[in-house]
């Protein structure tokens, strides 16, 4: 009986964590579109777009990521236009910085 009531919790706890999960489309809407507009158009002095731009169509993987977590801020900056710096995004972990970018890349340019 132990053993089917610990398999049960183990389960339970494991649906927990999946409902818990967010999707990259989630983490996105919650975090960027505030600056980067829900479909990734850019709002005006905030954050410019996403969608259709050449550092997140071409660009790495890696250094999409890297910008994601690190944001970007003083020389570092590449649109100078925009008052504020883009925010490092430290709370996400690799792996969800990882489906963003994926999200960033194919999603989001639909």
């Amino acid at each position: 009986m132990k053993k089917v009531l610990a398999a049960v919790c183990a389960l339970s706890l494991v649906g927990a964590t999946a409902v818990m999960a967010k999707t990259a489309e989630e983490i996105y809407k919650g975090t960027c579109a505030t600056c980067h507009g829900p479909k990734g158009e850019g709002k005006k002095a905030l954050g410019p777009a996403l969608k259709g731009a050449e550092f997140v169509v071409k660009g790495a993987d890696a250094d999409v990521k890297a910008t994601l977590k690190d944001g970007r801020s003083g020389a570092a900056k590449k649109y100078k236009d925009f008052a504020g710096p883009m925010p490092a995004q430290k709370s996400l972990s690799d792996a969800e910085l990882a489906d963003v970018v994926k999200y960033l890349k194919g999603d989001l340019q639909k």
